[in-house]
């Protein structure tokens, strides 16, 4: 081959391959141009196909998905409501995130992205007739009254094991102008799913967590803890939280003590406990048993100063042990309030026997009060008030001088009478008797002076029915007392 002919050759192969590479660059340019407004062909929007759609095409392709909308709307209790597209009139308005997807493509990258796919999720943003989204909203079952259950506040409530909170029911009745705003907001945003929330409900005022309730709880508590063991020989008595409750009164968000309900816990107190006059059985040393009441000897309880003890106890809210508060107390504690120390009176044998710690220190004949004249001597359980010597009795019509005065009832003691002459005992009381006092021979008015403590019970009684008016026996509460005028009434 001739040097010409390669050389033209030469020019035809350059020629050829020049002309390739216009015709792919302006291809290449031709589809680069092609995709600066068209879209990728293996681009998704929103799981639709929009590849070589421009963009009124693929607007138009997402906007069609708004006839198929459904807007899932769950209650606070994972219940769901459907609001449907189609009902509430949606139509698609394109708020800039296609275009914004378009022009963020590279057109001169089309070759790559023609292999690469590509899928965009943009929101669904569209119009609606408020109308008929509020037709559609009020229209959901949740609205419907038959299926509204109304919520309820917690309370404290008393049941047959105490106080006790009775939980808040959180009911479904929601709020329309809440639910509504949320769920335009939603469709407005093109959203498939809404959650509402306690702010879209009607709520209970109260809950078991509320400080009114959670408060009060505390305070019933407290009193209730107040549990208060008494203190008392040979019994168990204790104030318990069953009984404490019927000292409160619960109203609202307070509770307060019932102080009429305290006032009769104290009453059924002292009923049980006091045994200040109370009728007694007592074995005599003669061997029998006699029944005797009246007099002054025994348990009082101190109502006022229990009651205000007891209310500060409750209030304190703390358990205690400890004695009920007493007016007065006997010698000796326990069921058995005379004990093994006391003297023994019977006016009808005219004896007497003083005994301490079961063992007999004296006994004695004695004159008593004159029965004939009125003057007979008290009966009853009584206690030694006081002990005097030298001392003087002194009445309307007689001043005496004894040595020892051992005072029991009233202005009624055991004294020592040496105007006896030794003559005691036998029935010298029926008719010369004393003005009421209990006289002795000197020597055993002695012996009891010197060992006797002042509350050492007295016991005294008649075995025969009398029947003492003497104001001396009225005062000092004798067992036999009779009030004259209600006798004469009678």
């Amino acid at each position: 081959m001739t040097k010409r002919k390669r050389r033209r050759k030469q020019r035809i192969i350059i020629g050829s391959t020049v002309g390739v590479i216009l015709v792919l660059a302006a291809a290449y340019l031709a589809m680069s141009f092609y995709f600066s407004s068209h879209f990728f062909f293996r681009t998704k929007i929103n799981g639709w196909k929009v590849g070589g759609m421009d963009l009124k095409e693929a607007e138009e392709k997402v906007g069609n998905s708004v006839e198929d909308y459904l807007l899932t709307v769950f209650d606070r209790e994972g219940e769901k409501y459907h609001i449907y597209g189609k009902d509430i009139g949606c139509t698609y308005v394109s708020e800039g995130s296609v275009h914004d997807f378009l022009e963020s493509q590279n057109p001169y990258q089309w070759l790559v992205g023609s292999f690469q796919p590509s899928n965009r999720e943009v929101p669904i943003t569209m119009k609606y007739e408020k109308e008929l989204l509020a037709d559609a909203v009020s229209n959901m079952e949740c609205f419907q009254k038959e299926n509204i259950t109304e919520p309820e506040s917690a309370r404290v409530e008393l049941g047959e094991d105490g106080y006790y909170i009775e939980p808040e029911i959180m009911g479904n009745h929601m709020i329309l102008e809440n639910v509504l705003a949320k769920v335009e907001d939603a469709v407005t945003a093109g959203e498939d799913s809404v959650e509402l929330a306690d702010e879209d409900y009607v709520n209970p005022e109260y809950t078991s967590e509320s400080e009114e309730i959670t408060g009060l709880m505390d305070q019933i508590n407290k009193y209730e803890s107040a549990e208060i063991n008494y203190e008392i020989k040979d019994f168990e008595e204790k104030l318990d939280k069953k009984q404490i409750r019927e000292f409160l009164q619960v109203d609202g968000f307070t509770v307060t003590l019932l102080e009429d309900k305290i006032e009769a816990y104290v009453q059924a107190l002292a009923s049980k406990y006091n045994t200040y006059a109370d009728v007694r059985s007592f074995k005599t040393s003669s061997g029998d048993t006699v029944e005797i009441g009246g007099g002054d000897y025994g348990w009082i309880v101190d109502k006022p100063k229990e009651f205000e003890q007891l209310k500060a106890d409750l209030e304190a809210g703390k358990p205690v042990n400890r004695e009920p508060a007493y007016l007065q107390r006997p010698f000796v504690e326990g069921k058995d309030d005379i004990g093994n120390t006391y003297v023994e009176i019977d006016y009808t044998k005219q004896h007497l026997w003083y005994y301490e710690n079961g063992e007999l220190v004296v006994e004695s004949d004695l004159v008593s009060g004159n029965i004939s004249r009125n003057n007979g001597s008290p009966d009853g359980v009584f206690k030694i008030v006081y002990k005097d010597s030298p001392a003087v009795l002194k009445g309307e019509d007689y001043e005496s001088d004894v040595t020892y005065f051992m005072p029991f009832a009233y202005n009624v003691g055991i004294h020592d009478a040496s105007w006896r002459n030794g003559q005691f005992g036998g029935e010298i009381y029926k008719s010369s008797g004393s003005h009421g006092c209990i006289n002795v021979p000197y020597e055993v008015a002695d012996k009891i002076y010197k060992s006797i403590k002042v509350g050492t019970p007295v016991v005294a009684f008649y075995r025969e029915e009398v029947e003492l008016t003497a104001e001396n026996a009225k005062i000092s509460n004798a067992y036999s007392y009779v009030d004259p005028e209600k006798k004469e009434t009678e």
